[in-house]
């Protein structure tokens, strides 16, 4: 019999983990011929989340779970997620019931087609702003303008992956993280699945816009080297209207006999030239500041405990 591991990070959902279950619950007894495995990866939670995992491990052997030593991000809970799971497959899904399980049978039954990447691409974002849904449409047309991989629109991370999915996600251990990128990077057979998302169940969303401003910063270097390019786009016209205006500023000292003003072209250059080195050292310090960070080479994270066993780190 198969067996299908849904990871769901978790980061203070004390409120909604009840809820969360019980719809769980009913849909593993409804599909008799799969084996469930729901692991939760805490990450670092500073309410009662953990408490109430162990509780329903307690009376659900299907339920199993990962205690970060502290907050690592939901990008590396979704790693963690992956090196910990046993499944034929994988489900990512959000613990605030926006990602409804209901779905997840469609999802089964195209994998079981043949697909190996089964994502729900989202028709209608209830309970967002429209100032959040017209930043995330422009984030991914700036994505995928920067690059030649098909990017998912509208997709998070709710999706289905085959177990080979999984190996090579396993295989991409850097330290700056974007999971949406990832699952388009590597390829395969992939299927689009509609869906609503509905709005959170309880308790208030953890990604207010500075974290989503830090999260597409990191989709976008870590995804493409396409910024670095910048210079080389802006040098080209720039010297063609400095080549432009130079000739302007000798025909018109000849032909019209009016001397410009030197203060204010010194000014207005020096303004022009800075604010694109200010623009030029900010993309190469974003790509300088991932590259420390991957040749320390640390660890992705550190597990508290694995299902009530303390993890000993070697």
């Amino acid at each position: 019999m198969k067996k299908i591991s849904i990871i769901i990070p978790a980061y203070n959902e004390e409120e909604s983990l009840p809820m969360l279950y019980e719809r769980l619950n009913k849909l593993m007894n409804e599909i008799k011929n799969y084996e469930f495995e729901v692991l939760f990866v805490n990450d670092g939670s500073k309410d009662n989340t953990i408490q109430i995992i162990k509780e329903l491990r307690k009376k659900d052997e299907r339920i199993c779970y990962v205690d970060f030593s502290r907050n690592f991000g939901k990008e590396v809970a979704m790693i963690a997620g992956l090196d910990y799971t046993k499944g034929d497959c994988v489900i990512f899904m959000d613990a605030d019931l926006q990602d409804p399980p209901e779905l997840i049978p469609e999802l089964v039954k195209y994998w079981e087609e043949g697909y190996d990447d089964v994502y729900a691409r989202r028709s209608s974002r209830k309970g967002e702003t429209w100032l959040k849904k017209f930043t995330s449409t422009m984030y991914y047309r700036v994505l995928q303008s920067l690059t030649r991989i098909p990017i998912q629109k509208d997709t998070g991370d709710f999706r289905l992956l085959d177990k080979r999915c999984v190996n090579a996600l396993k295989k991409l251990r850097e330290s700056q993280r974007c999971s949406k990128s990832m699952f388009s990077w590597i390829g395969y057979n992939k299927k689009e699945v509609l869906y609503d998302r509905d709005p959170r169940i309880a308790g208030s969303t953890k990604w207010n816009y500075r974290r989503l401003i830090d999260l597409a910063i990191d989709g976008i270097t870590s995804f493409t080297t396409s910024p670095l390019r910048i210079s080389t786009y802006l040098s080209i016209p720039t010297f063609l209207v400095l080549f432009v205006y130079f000739v302007y500023v000798v025909i018109k000292s000849f032909v019209v006999n009016m001397p410009i003003q030197a203060y204010q072209a010194i000014i207005l250059l020096i303004l022009f030239f800075s604010g694109i080195q200010i623009l030029l050292f900010g993309i190469i310090g974003e790509y300088l500041g991932r590259i420390f960070n991957e040749t320390k080479n640390r660890p992705l994270y550190f597990v508290n405990e694995y299902n009530g066993e303390k993890e000993m780190n070697e």
